[in-house]
């Protein structure tokens, strides 16, 4: 349980440990520059004390999202006071953050940009495979994305330690600042070039779509190309997480050949 969070009554089910709950709790974690993830407000409660503590969650870039009442008591029972935070497990980076870890270790950039990956498992997932293939950091959405949660770090094994993850307010401009940083932006879906045929030499962003929907059609155009996996059974799709896992150390393995001359320790 947070420190931050305010004791709830007997006989209540736990809130999870990353729940901030109750004005006072919430307006003290802002104060002390906590790392929040996001904050949910009680529909119609857009009044009174809550207001300046949606104001300071705005000035440092906080998503603040509407939610029925009934939700919130299901996730921190009824003593909420109309508001709950998501304390995020670190800080986010910035975009030049990520960069400045690629010129550290010598190397052109090499990123992984999630397109609204909603379930925590898989980001966490694709954080960890991310840090253990050699990425320099990996770029999230605010909106329609999971966030640095606990169980984003649990399911990462510690890689969110280890790697930045930036988080950005419009992913297509964000990848159109890449391309102008000279960075490779391909997306992965299906209908895309043999990834075999495509060179993913040099700076390269690694963009994984949703679950359910893929990549979204203005990211998908915002792509320098469109890479697809081989489908070789009866199922034609892959988890985001694993789809992007195998690509992920694709682009390792003609580094390290890069690097090496000969594709030692690769092949």
């Amino acid at each position: 349980m947070s420190e931050f969070t305010e004791k709830r009554g007997a006989g209540e089910s736990p809130a999870a440990p990353d729940l901030i709950i109750g004005r006072n709790a919430v307006s003290e974690a802002l104060r002390a520059g906590r790392a929040i993830d996001r904050i949910q407000i009680a529909k119609g409660q857009r009044t009174g004390s809550i207001l300046p503590l949606i104001a300071k969650a705005r000035d440092r870039g906080i998503p603040v999202k509407e939610s029925d009442v009934r939700k919130l008591d299901a996730l921190a029972g009824p003593h909420h006071q109309g508001i709950v935070a998501f304390a995020a497990c670190r800080e986010y980076a910035s975009l030049d953050d990520l960069f400045a870890e690629a010129d550290r270790r010598g190397e052109p950039p090499f990123f992984v940009v999630c397109d609204e990956i909603e379930d925590p498992h898989n980001l966490g997932a694709i954080i960890r495979t991310a840090e253990c293939a050699g990425a320099h950091g990996v770029i999230v959405p605010k909106r329609r994305n999971a966030g640095l949660s606990l169980t984003v770090e649990k399911a990462s094994a510690g890689a969110v330690e280890h790697l930045p993850i930036a988080r950005v307010t419009n992913i297509t401009e964000t990848l159109r600042e890449l391309k102008k940083r000279n960075v490779w932006v391909f997306g992965l879906d299906m209908n895309g070039s043999s990834w075999e045929q495509t060179d993913l030499s040099g700076a390269v962003a690694l963009v994984v779509g949703s679950e359910g929907r893929g990549l979204s059609r203005l990211v998908r155009e915002e792509c320098d190309g469109i890479v697809s996996l081989p489908m070789y059974g009866q199922i034609q799709s892959l988890n985001a997480s694993v789809a992007c896992g195998i690509l992920l150390y694709e682009v390792a393995r003609r580094r390290h050949r890069e690097q090496n001359g000969n594709g030692e320790g690769c092949e």
